[in-house]
């Protein structure tokens, strides 16, 4: 199959999923094609999938990586040359190119993936590079668990058609008002739970995203310092991990994390 029939295939299966888009006329344009598939995999919810659906996405998805580009984050220049600071990486991108041991996903509380179609928050993001076995993975998990994910705890998954191997999701703080001490505390704690976690399993890189400054409003400048200040803290007791990246996306994040990693 090429990319356009594997494209096709995706789109038809998942339209006949749903009775309500059944009759839905399939764009001609590639990119509206593609936005269409994007949509319909986070529309999709948690239920049993065909191999057959899985290998012709696996298949795409790969290949869509390999287009975009994979960064190796062995290749990555450290923030220093002394102490901790060689273990600390800066990279501005799509967290979802990265090949590391884990990236980090900032999820909500149900920990199934945003389902708003391409809403642009990295939750919906990574679902949308991962496939759908990821959101079955995680209603494996909050199936057993048997209530929502609190917030500043962490969860680890099998990363899917990433070029990660897993993905550590955590739930950060929603800020709806004046920033609380406590809210400084929970950030601080999904660091810190995502490197237990990643220490725990024997990871040794670890790609953090700007956890709650998105859609959950948490002060970029606040969440840079508290997420430099608690990575700097694991590392000086703990030496299983030995590559942590701060991935940032926007250009002020970047200025940013810069003036808290020259500390």
């Amino acid at each position: 199959m090429t990319q356009k029939e594997r494209r096709l295939f995706l789109i038809r299966s998942l339209l006949e999923e749903q009775p309500q888009y059944q009759k839905m006329e399939i764009p001609g344009d590639e990119e509206e094609q593609k936005r269409l598939l994007r949509s319909l995999m986070n529309l999709r919810h948690p239920s049993p999938v065909q191999p057959e659906f899985l290998d012709v996405q696996d298949a795409y998805l790969k290949e869509e990586t390999l287009r975009r580009g994979i960064v190796d984050c062995r290749e990555l220049a450290a923030a220093g040359a002394e102490g901790v600071k060689r273990r600390l990486f800066l990279w501005q991108g799509d967290i979802t190119r990265l090949k590391a041991d884990a990236i980090v996903n900032a999820a909500n509380e149900a920990l199934l993936g945003c389902f708003i179609p391409c809403h642009s928050c990295i939750d919906n993001i990574i679902h949308t590079c991962a496939g759908v076995q990821l959101r079955l993975a995680c209603h494996r998990l909050m199936r057993e668990q048997g209530r929502p994910e609190p917030t500043g705890r962490a969860k680890i998954t099998p990363a899917f058609n990433l070029p990660s191997r897993y993905v550590l999701h955590t739930v950060g703080p929603v800020i709806s008002g004046p920033l609380r001490e406590q809210d400084c505390r929970l950030l601080a704690g999904c660091y810190s739970s995502c490197l237990e976690l990643a220490a725990k399993n024997g990871l040794r890189s670890v790609a953090f995203c700007c956890i709650s400054t998105g859609v959950f409003r948490f002060p970029q400048e606040k969440a840079a310092e508290i997420a430099v200040e608690t990575v700097k803290r694991f590392l000086e007791q703990d030496d299983t991990v030995e590559q942590v990246i701060f991935n940032v996306f926007t250009d002020r994040d970047l200025e940013l994390y810069r003036r808290q990693l020259k500390k």
